[in-house]
C-alpha cells in the first residue's frame, strides 16, 4: 500500500531522542525545546519560535496574544481545514469566510477585501497544500489589520523570496506526522514581534507567574507545551529541513510534469513569485477526465494507493452551521466536491510516484 504520507526520519533524530531520554528531561522544560525553536525559526526566517502541542494551538496562542475576543471578526479562508477556524471560536470571536482563487486555491487580496469590515481584528491566511498566498498583497488590501499565516502545510515555501512564517504578524506551523517537518504531534508560532512571542510563551504554560510567585496567575493560560522528546525529533528534522523541503517539492514537480496534460485533471497554479513545496499534490476532477472523483479514488484504492478528498469548505461544516452570515464562496464549494490529493511528501520514492501516475492515467483511459 502506498499511503497518503510517510515521515522521513533518520539516525540524527534517533540520536537526539536518545540524548533527551538519557538526560531525564522528557517534559516541555527540556533543552531540546529551545534548540528546536531557534533552529526552526531561523529556517523560516523569523526572529522567534514558540514550540507548542499542535498547529491549532499555535494559532490559538497567536490570536490570544493579540487579545482577539468577543465582538471581533477574524477573516478565515473558506477552503481550509477546520483547525484554522476553531481557535477563533475558542476565543468567542466571529469567523468571516473569504473565497478561494480558482487557480491558486488560496484567498486573495480581492476576496479578503470583500469581507473586511470595521470589526475585523485579524486575517488568517492558509498557504493551501504548500502554495504560499500573497500575504504582501493582502496586507496592502487591509492596512493596519494583522495578517496571521496558517503555515501548517507549507514548511519552507517562499513568497517573493521570503519563507512562509516570516511574512505576517505571526505564523502557526503544524508538525503532525504527515507534514514535511514532523515531530509526530506538535506545532510552533513564528514571529518577528518580541512582545507577541513573549506572550505566546506565557500563555502556552498556564500563564505562570515569576518564580517567587509561580502559582499566582493573573490571567487564564493554556497547557500547550511540546515535550523535550518531540523537540528532539523536531531539531533533527529542522537540521535536515532544506533536504526534506527539496524532496517534497521534487515529488510535486514529478506529478505536475506527468499529469499536467491529462484532460480534465486540474492542479494548483503557482504564480511566478511563489515557490510551491507540494505538501500534497492536489487535483480537481473536471469534465473530460472520464471518471468521477469517487471512481478515481476507488480505482486507486483497488491498486493499493491511498488518497484523500479535499477539505470541505468551513462554512458547510455541520459543526459550524449557522456561524457564517450569507457566505459567498463558490470556488471553495467547487473544490470541496471535485478535489483529491495523491501520496506526497519527502517520504515518497520516485518508484512510488511513478506507480501512482501510471494508475491515474490508466483509470482516466478507462482501464
Amino acid at each position: 500500500m502506498i499511503h497518503i504520507a510517510a515521515p522521513d526520519l533518520s539516525e540524527l533524530e534517533m540520536r537526539y531522542v536518545t540524548e533527551a531520554m538519557a538526560s531525564g528531561w522528557i517534559s516541555g522544560r527540556g533543552p531540546f525545546v529551545a534548540r528546536f525553536e531557534r533552529a526552526f525559526a531561523s529556517f523560516s526566517g523569523a526572529a522567534h519560535g514558540v514550540a507548542c502541542s499542535s498547529g491549532t494551538t499555535a494559532l490559538h496562542l497567536l490570536l490570544a496574544a493579540l487579545d482577539i475576543g468577543p465582538g471581533d471578526e477574524v477573516v478565515v479562508p473558506a477552503f481550509t481545514m477546520i483547525g484554522t477556524v476553531n481557535p477563533v471560536l475558542y476565543l468567542r470571536a466571529t469567523p468571516v469566510v473569504a473565497d478561494a482563487d480558482p487557480g491558486t486555491w488560496n484567498v486573495t487580496a480581492d476576496s479578503v477585501r470583500a469581507v473586511v469590515t470595521s470589526h475585523t481584528k485579524a486575517i488568517i491566511v492558509t498557504h493551501v497544500y504548500g502554495l504560499p498566498a500573497d500575504v504582501e498583497a493582502i496586507q496592502a488590501a487591509a492596512p493596519g489589520i494583522p495578517v496571521l499565516e496558517d503555515a501548517a502545510e507549507a514548511h519552507g515555501a517562499r513568497c517573493r523570496g521570503r519563507r512562509v512564517g516570516s511574512l505576517g504578524r505571526g505564523a502557526a506551523f503544524s508538525f503532525y506526522a504527515n507534514k514535511i517537518v514532523t515531530t509526530g504531534e506538535g506545532g510552533m508560532v513564528t514571529t518577528d514581534d518580541e512582545k507577541v512571542a513573549a506572550r505566546c510563551r506565557r500563555l502556552r504554560d498556564h500563564a505562570f507567574g515569576p518564580d517567587a510567585q509561580r502559582y499566582l496567575h493573573d490571567e487564564i493560560g493554556f497547557s500547550y507545551r511540546l515535550s523535550n522528546l518531540q523537540a528532539a525529533v523536531g531539531l533533527g528534522q529542522a537540521e535536515r529541513a532544506e533536504a526534506l523541503v527539496a524532496r517534497s517539492r521534487a515529488v510535486g514537480l514529478r506529478y505536475l510534469e506527468a499529469l499536467g496534460g491529462v484532460p480534465g485533471l486540474r492542479s494548483q497554479v503557482a504564480p511566478p513569485w511563489a515557490e510551491h513545496v507540494y505538501w500534497v499534490f492536489g487535483v480537481a476532477i473536471e469534465e473530460g477526465f472520464g471518471v468521477t472523483r469517487s471512481a478515481l479514488r476507488a480505482g486507486l484504492s483497488a491498486r493499493g494507493i491511498g488518497t484523500r478528498d479535499f477539505f470541505h469548505p468551513v462554512h458547510l461544516q455541520p459543526a459550524l452551521r449557522g456561524r457564517f452570515e450569507n457566505p459567498q464562496c463558490p470556488v471553495a464549494e467547487q473544490l470541496g466536491t471535485r478535489g483529491l490529493y495523491l501520496p506526497s511528501g519527502p517520504g515518497r520514492t520516485d518508484a512510488e510516484v511513478d506507480r501512482v501516475i501510471a494508475a491515474v492515467k490508466e483509470i482516466a483511459a478507462g482501464g
